[in-house]
């Protein structure tokens, strides 16, 4: 699959999560009770310790849960914030549903490595996040990996949830989930736009350090790494 930039923000904008865009959003509902339950399925159960039963984390802003995407229920949402200009600079998702469903149905139809999951804050959905084995996706092409690394493909989608700090808050929570639930994995990894030096900033806020610059397709990106050995002191 694409390596999408999990920052949102463009070479011209603060960060991931300080863009000052200003769009035009519909009211994002709370996901109801039963969407926050684990549940069988594609949830990456084999490869990736089943992301939808890992539960929520409390953090500053509230409750976080990474919850597994279900398409009839969240297409719509995620093609939304897909056509956010300042998504689509990275993701180049924009367009109609079938351009994101397309995206989602080639992880959730696949073997497990990449698992396309909603953002939850207090339930409600403001973020899209795709957790994957960094040792089995393409970027293992271009640098070296370690058995079970984890990676983190992010953006935050509600206009209002960006300029708060929000970035930095959630991919901590996020890292921290993978570490807590995934024994076997050592690292957590990122790849964003080596130009956005605010998104850098985010991450190495969040516990990450910068590992190495990568040449991926249509980007330079910095190697972002948040090593379990050094989790209580970064």
């Amino acid at each position: 699959m694409p390596l999408p930039e999990p920052a949102t923000a463009g070479p011209d904008a603060r960060s991931d999560d300080t863009l000052d865009l200003r769009l035009s959003e519909e009211p994002v509902p709370p996901l109801p009770a039963d969407a926050l339950l684990p549940r069988s399925g594609p949830d990456g159960a084999d490869l990736l310790d089943n992301v939808g039963g890992w539960g929520p984390v409390a953090t500053a802003a509230g409750a976080f849960q990474l919850v597994p995407v279900r398409v009839e229920r969240d297409l719509r949402l995620i093609t939304r914030w897909m056509n956010d200009p300042a998504v689509a600079v990275f993701w180049e998702l924009e367009g109609p549903d079938h351009i994101t469903e397309k995206h989602l149905r080639s992880q959730l139809e696949g073997d497990g490595r990449s698992v396309p999951c909603l953002g939850v804050l207090d339930g409600v959905p403001m973020s899209y996040w795709e957790v994957y084995r960094a040792d089995l996706d393409p970027l293992a092409r271009h640098c070296p990996t370690r058995p079970h690394d984890t990676g983190l493909h992010l953006l935050i989608g509600r206009v209002a949830d960006r300029g708060r700090g929000l970035g930095t808050l959630l991919l901590r929570a996020a890292a921290d989930l993978v570490l807590d639930r995934r024994p076997a994995c050592g690292r957590v990894v990122a790849e964003p736009d080596l130009r956005n030096t605010a998104s850098v900033a985010a991450f190495l806020g969040a516990g990450f350090r910068f590992g190495a610059e990568l040449d991926l397709p249509g980007k330079r990106a910095a190697l972002m790494i948040r090593d379990r050995a050094l989790r209580a002191v970064l």
